[in-house]
Order: C-alpha cells, then sequence, then structure tokens
C-alpha cells in the first residue's frame, strides 16, 4: 500500500504540472508543487523510475501502483520535453523580433555545446555557489532603510573590469517577502562570467512601507549605480533591469517612467533611466484596465488591500499609475518580456497584452518569449529551462550592449 500511495501523490503531482488548474483561487494552491515538480521533472522521473523498477522485482506487485507509475513517468518524460523545447522557442523569439541575422552583432555565434543541456550541472540544482564570481555583498544604497537598503555586486572573480555593462536585479515575492540573494542567481552568475557587472538589490516591503516605496528604491538603486558602478568596474551609462514577478513589475514600471519626479524623493534630479529591460512573468495590469478577470481579483484581494493601502474605487489613478501597460510610450527601451503559458500567479494574457501594446508604440525591440509548460519562478534555481532561458537573455544582452557600443563610436543605431 505505501507504494501505491507514493504512485498516487507522484501522479497527482505529474498531473499538477502538466496541467495546473486554473482559477485565482486555487493558484496558490496550484503553483507551488506545479513549480517544484516542472522544473525538477528529470529528478522526479529517475525517483520515479527507481521506486517503481524496486518494486516490480519483490514479491508483492501491486499493479495500480504500477499502472501509475508508468503513467506518471510519461506526464513526467513530457515535462522534460517541454523544457527542452524552451531552447528553439527563445530562438524563435529572439529571430521574430531582431531578424535572422541578429548573432552578426555577437562576438561569437553560439555553438550547439554552448546550446546542449548542461546535465552535470543541473544533478545538484540547489547547489548555485560559483567561486569564480566575487560577491560583495550588503553595500548600502541608502542608509535609512537599514537591511531593506542594501545591494550585492557580483563581478568575476579573476578578471579586472573597466566599462563593463551592468545589470540590475530586482528580486521578487509578491511586494510582501524576498530578499536580493534569493532570484536571479543563475543569471547574475552566468554574465558575471562573461564580464558583466550585476547588482542585486533589497527594497522596502509592503504593507510596512506601501506603495510607492518599491518603485522609489528600485529607482534609487539605479540612481547608485549611475554614481558608483564605476568603482566596481561597471559603465554607468549602459544598464540592464531585470527581475521576476514583483521584480518584473517593477523592473518594467522602472524602464518605463525615467525621471519620473514624484518617485525620486530627495533626488528628483538624478538619471534613473535604464537601456534595456528583461522583466520575467511580471505583473503588468494593477489597475485591471485589460479585463482579465484574474487581475481584477488580484487588484481587489491582494494589491489593493496589502501592498497599495486603498481600494481602487477610491483612488484608481493609483493603479492606473502603478501599471507598466498604461505607462508605454514611443520612448520606451528595449525589452525583452518572458512569461510561462502556466504561470498560475501572473495571468500569461497580462504579459500577451502587455507585449501587443509595446509593439504598437514602442520605437526599440520588443522580444517575447512565452515558454510552453512553464510555471512562475522558472528561472530562481538551474533548470532545463532556466538554463536555456539564462543563455537566450545572454545572447539578447549582448546582441543589445554590442549595438550600443557601435553606436556610441559612431556607428549603427542601437
Amino acid at each position: 500500500m505505501a507504494f501505491l500511495r507514493r504512485q498516487v501523490v507522484t501522479a497527482a503531482l505529474t498531473a499538477n504540472a502538466v496541467r495546473p488548474l486554473p482559477g485565482y483561487r486555487t493558484s496558490l494552491a496550484t503553483f507551488f508543487p506545479s513549480w517544484l515538480v516542472g522544473e525538477l521533472a528529470p529528478h522526479v522521473l529517475a525517483v520515479t523510475v527507481a521506486d517503481a523498477a524496486a518494486h516490480a522485482t519483490g514479491r508483492r506487485r501491486d499493479t495500480r501502483g504500477l499502472a501509475l507509475a508508468a503513467a506518471s513517468s510519461l506526464g513526467l518524460a513530457f515535462l522534460v520535453a517541454q523544457s527542452r523545447r524552451v531552447r528553439e522557442v527563445a530562438e524563435e523569439s529572439l529571430v521574430e523580433a531582431l531578424g535572422a541575422d541578429y548573432a552578426d552583432d555577437l562576438e561569437d555565434r553560439p555553438t550547439p555545446a554552448d546550446l546542449a543541456v548542461p546535465w552535470r550541472r543541473l544533478a545538484y540544482p540547489f547547489r548555485m555557489r560559483e567561486p569564480r564570481v566575487h560577491v560583495e555583498r550588503d553595500i548600502v544604497y541608502d542608509d535609512a532603510l537599514g537591511r531593506r537598503g542594501m545591494l550585492d555586486v557580483y563581478r568575476p572573480a579573476d578578471t579586472p573590469l573597466e566599462g563593463a555593462p551592468v545589470l540590475l536585479q530586482v528580486h521578487g515575492g509578491g511586494w510582501t517577502i524576498g530578499r536580493k540573494d534569493q532570484q536571479g542567481i543563475p543569471l547574475m552568475h552566468h554574465l558575471a562570467l562573461k564580464g558583466w557587472v550585476c547588482v542585486a538589490v533589497n527594497y522596502r516591503l509592503a504593507p510596512r512601507d506601501l506603495w510607492p516605496a518599491q518603485i522609489e528604491d528600485v529607482k534609487k538603486s539605479i540612481a547608485w549605480v549611475r554614481e558608483h558602478i564605476g568603482a566596481y568596474g561597471g559603465d554607468p551609462g549602459y544598464i540592464a533591469i531585470t527581475g521576476g514577478s514583483a521584480g518584473g513589475h517593477l523592473a518594467a514600471l522602472a524602464a518605463l517612467t525615467p525621471h519620473r519626479r514624484e518617485w525620486q524623493p530627495g533626488f528628483e534630479d538624478a538619471d534613473t533611466s535604464v537601456q534595456v529591460a528583461v522583466p520575467h512573468y511580471g505583473i503588468y495590469d494593477v489597475a485591471g484596465s485589460t479585463g482579465v478577470r484574474a487581475t481584477e481579483l488580484m487588484r481587489d484581494h491582494f494589491l489593493g488591500p496589502r501592498v497599495l493601502g486603498r481600494r481602487w474605487e477610491e483612488d484608481p489613478e493609483v493603479f492606473e499609475d502603478a501599471s507598466p501597460i498604461l505607462q508605454i510610450s514611443d520612448e520606451a527601451p528595449d525589452m525583452f518580456v518572458l512569461h510561462g503559458r502556466h504561470d498560475s500567479l501572473a495571468p500569461v494574457e497580462q504579459a500577451r497584452l502587455f507585449v501587443e501594446r509595446l509593439r504598437r508604440t514602442s520605437r526599440r525591440s520588443v522580444v517575447y518569449a512565452e515558454l510552453p509548460g512553464a510555471q512562475h519562478a522558472f528561472d530562481v534555481f538551474p533548470s532545463i529551462r532556466s538554463q536555456h532561458v539564462v543563455r537566450a537573455i545572454d545572447r539578447y544582452l549582448h546582441w543589445h550592449w554590442n549595438r550600443h557600443r557601435a553606436q556610441a563610436r559612431g556607428g549603427v543605431r542601437a
């Protein structure tokens, strides 16, 4: 019976990962197991096969459990195949938006070995130490905020930098939890090893500090980068910003609202523009302007009472100002938007509508990769999917950085 119970649980978790239950009210319960099983599908598959093989060689065989194990194995193999497809999906998205010759602007074209699944790296996905990257922790960018006013700087350990491109990572956590050392680590390690300076930032959290404290802090960290990053080998004239979930919202909003003075108290004249943004599974419609029902429920039951501290009916303008989709202009910077098709927490419809409006309005590049089978938080730790995502972002950002440098030298327009 123990074997059968294990296989019932595995089958239920696999089914939830293949097709998460829809609906706002079940989203939290659906998300966590779907995310873990989806990103750890190779590991769950190996354990399931081993468990079934051991049971099949025993004296008492439970055919119901073995049948469930076989069904789970097929589902898990499907999840692995979906994750591997991200390589082609991301590359097709880059080619669609940038042109088939975009790789001509890269230093080196990616080889098949560069794009292969790094199975050895994925064997221990939660071990994210990288001795070749030096991290300087807890640098103060606002001494009035305590630990929430600190950031970390990632650089290659053995290579001095000068004039390197800069990536600013904004953590997620529903604007209410999270720290700078919990998200974006695979991407920052990867880019630091490629000669980038990466900055991970804390910010004040709701409901202790209500909106707009979060966007004020992100903008203050951008101002800090402009003023101080040269001392760490970075180019203050080139900042890429990224983040997932609430961090994706803040990254997109900061990118779309440079020099918004009311969100820069005490540093109104600081340059808080960025050159490019890469938001992951972000919330782009705080006001419910898209009419997506899950978005309206999130506005009324979470964002309003917990983050903004008011009801939408009382002050809709605050919700609208906080919505990246309503801040799009023809001055929007280049963007690479990534979203999972099965995201339980941030409706994929928001990302589709955000990208549609960006493409209608912006004069810059807009890349959109909708990842098959992907849940929320697909990039938190190394997995098949996240490794392909990291490499696609690498190609996009190096394409953008090289064109930026060429423009600075009087060459092509970025």
